[in-house]
């Protein structure tokens, strides 16, 4: 049997780490007595990293369209780990805080996170990972401007 062209295809191998990622994402995540998707993961740690910020600028700092950080969030209220808050600044605008309990679970979750990573990229040596990661961080900046939810990095 022949090998699919798709297996000389980068785009092939983005997705199947994406699975891979997202299957121990959310296996260690549920082992460890939590429920939350790796984009509520993210919406919680920018939240986490920028109380008070607003829906939109959330999107652009974790790269999610704004329909989907808008049902990422309903879903986070509803857990009793975000609240919305009408801004002082803008009166039409809501910001975004992490309740107690949302606290507490991104500081739990986080460890859970934080020590799956190398877990996803197990077949490979640390300075392997490193470097995969940087190439990675590479080609997702250049290609930053291709894409319909793009990354907006805070202004430092």
């Amino acid at each position: 049997m022949e090998a699919p062209e798709i297996y000389n295809m980068p785009g092939h191998y983005i997705r199947r780490l994406h699975q891979i990622s997202v299957s121990v994402f959310a296996d260690r995540v549920a082992r460890a007595g939590h429920a939350l998707t790796p984009v509520q993961f993210a919406a919680i740690s920018a939240i986490a990293s920028n109380p008070g910020i607003d829906q939109a600028t959330l999107s652009g700092l974790i790269a999610y369209d704004r329909v989907t950080i808008g049902g990422v969030i309903d879903r986070l209220e509803q857990k009793g780990l975000v609240r919305r808050e009408i801004s002082e600044r803008d009166r039409r605008a809501k910001v975004l805080h992490l309740t107690e309990i949302g606290l507490d679970e991104f500081e739990q979750v986080k460890v859970v996170v934080q020590s799956l990573q190398r877990e996803v990229l197990s077949g490979l040596t640390p300075e392997e990972q490193e470097t995969l990661l940087q190439l990675m961080r590479k080609a997702a900046e250049a290609g930053n401007k291709l894409s319909r939810a793009p990354l907006r990095q805070p202004l430092a």
